[in-house]
């Protein structure tokens, strides 16, 4: 058997021979064939080859980012059968089964293009471009009877005029392309999202930029790093915007340039078009975990310690109002899901949310979702309308996915009548800046209420906040949780903080090195538990 090895953030290449099955595919030394990641993308133990009945299979040995198989993730340790030709994605390595009679000359024209299909002035892309509008113009055609067509024979129209397309003589496909691979390609620059098709399945990327036709951006391992990947030109991502928005009854044009939205796999979109976007249209992509994540995964990741842990689920499940707050991208809105596990199955949760994200791994939630005006400036629901809808709703709980505005009066209002232990985030660098943030928030809602009535508001109904950091290396942490205990005189908030992360420095690898403290102070809340009677163990405040 032999492999071809591409290491693309390296740049390198390799053509390695093995002996037989089974072997290995991993980080650690001992594996048959080792991948070098210091990013540690690859699994210590990424992958397994084996043979079963005259099948070469390869098996994904649970690894912490995946492993694909021509595009396909592969389930975790089922085999799926891999024939030559065929392209494993692992980390940043891109591993193609090239066979005993392949030369490795045809994989290297091969495995690139596919891994990079639209690189400018690269002969696949080109030809892409060239099949696209012979597509576009034969297609044009039904262009006054495509609304009265189903999705599915759209999809058949424009899959049968490809096909007669590339049966043209006169086209030459790439070299190395198989018919299929080709055909699949094509459709996702055709009907599908083009570039971006590629990124979404890729489970490893966290966040999706496109800053220009040729400028696409990813986010893999907190790090940011520039991709071949390319559009054919503006027009084809202001299409590709209105592919993404159109199912959601959203709309992007001069009059408002820009939208959020949502795709079918819950990841988060931002588009923002000219003439506030000057280069031309802007398309941001945060990308959610598919695995529902939990507090266990969160401390092997390092956010958190177990103390902390224990704490939060302790909080949570006593209704402790909080307010997840920190930077954009320093997994706020990961937190507010991992903590929702912990609210008991017999409670209402209703979540309110500008675009649709929360995924609560509970049974009865209610997901209530904005609305923006239409092209008439009419029919506008706001996050703060929705707000109020759910003290009619009869909730036990009220998550707001992020407060904005002035719908933060309403949900102080909440936690004080008798809704507490709700939960929200917002961005704020502080504790204390969060508590600032939330008086301005609540002085948009224009009540004109006094300073004092409004941090009155704050400090009854707020328990703790919550602060997470990006840290320098793309880690996130929870580095403080902070309790709100009340007033001075002076109207100057009084807190303790109950836990904090001390950073110390930097490895030899550039990770972040630090630890988690409890202070030692035993917050109010948890004297008022006992005082109830509610069992807390509290060697965690040691």
């Amino acid at each position: 058997m032999r492999l071809r090895v591409l290491d693309e953030s390296a740049g390198t290449e390799r053509v390695v021979e093995l002996g037989g099955f089974p072997f290995t595919i991993g980080r650690a030394r001992d594996n048959v064939l080792q991948l070098t990641d210091p990013n540690k993308a690859v699994s210590k133990y990424h992958a397994r080859v084996v043979e079963d009945d005259g099948r070469v299979c390869v098996v994904d040995m649970e690894s912490q980012n995946g492993t694909m198989l021509n595009d396909q993730v592969l389930a975790p340790s089922e085999p799926a059968e891999c024939r030559e030709g065929d392209c494993l994605r692992i980390g940043p390595f891109l591993v193609e089964f090239v066979g005993d009679g392949s030369s490795a000359a045809v994989a290297k024209t091969r495995l690139p293009s596919r891994s990079h299909p639209a690189a400018e002035g690269d002969e696949m892309f080109s030809f892409m471009r060239h099949v696209h509008e012979l597509v576009l113009e034969r297609t044009r055609k039904l262009k006054r009877t495509e609304e009265e067509l189903s999705p599915e024979e759209f999809r058949d129209h424009v899959r049968q005029t490809l096909t007669e397309v590339l049966d043209d003589a006169t086209l030459e496909p790439p070299q190395g392309w198989g018919r299929e691979a080709l055909m699949s390609e094509l459709l996702d620059y055709i009907l599908g999202l083009g570039p971006l098709e590629r990124l979404l399945a890729d489970d490893t990327v966290t966040e999706i930029m496109v800053n220009q036709p040729d400028e696409i951006y990813i986010e893999r391992k907190g790090k940011i790093e520039q991709t071949r990947l390319r559009f054919f030109d503006d027009n084809h991502i202001s299409n590709t915007i209105q592919k993404i928005i159109q199912p959601l009854a959203r709309r992007i044009d001069e009059s408002v340039p820009y939208v959020n939205a949502r795709l079918a796999d819950g990841s988060r979109v931002h588009a923002i078009i000219p003439p506030l976007a000057v280069n031309g249209p802007v398309i941001t992509i945060r990308k959610f975990s598919k695995h529902k994540l939990t507090i266990e995964d969160l401390m092997r990741f390092g956010a958190l310690n177990e103390s902390m842990a224990q704490f939060l689920e302790t909080m949570v499940k006593n209704r402790a109002s909080m307010i997840i707050s920190g930077g954009t991208g320093s997994g706020k809105t990961t937190l507010l899901n991992v903590l929702s596990n912990f609210i008991p199955d017999n409670e209402r949760i209703i979540t309110v949310e500008d675009s649709a994200e929360l995924r609560l791994n509970k049974q009865h939630v209610i997901s209530l979702e904005a609305r923006f005006a239409n092209i008439e400036g009419k029919g506008e629901v706001t996050i703060r309308d929705l707000v109020r809808e759910t003290l009619r709703m009869r909730p036990d709980r009220i998550v707001v996915g992020e407060c904005r505005g002035g719908e933060a009066l309403d949900m102080l209002q909440a936690m004080n009548t008798g809704h507490d232990g709700s939960l929200t985030t917002l961005h704020a660098n502080t504790p204390r800046d969060t508590l600032s943030r939330l008086e301005t928030m609540v002085l948009m809602a224009e009540m004109d209420l006094p300073s004092r009535a409004i941090r009155d508001q704050i400090a009854a109904g707020i328990h703790f906040v919550v602060q997470t950091t990006r840290l320098g290396d793309g880690s996130r942490k929870i580095t403080s949780i902070t309790e709100i205990t009340g007033l001075e005189e002076n109207s100057v908030f009084t807190t303790q903080d109950v836990f904090l992360y001390k950073q110390q420095g930097f490895d030899p690898d550039g990770k972040v090195v630090g630890r988690f403290e409890a202070t030692g102070i035993v917050p109010r809340f948890i004297e008022q538990l006992r005082e109830r009677g509610v069992k807390v163990n509290m060697g965690m405040f040691q």
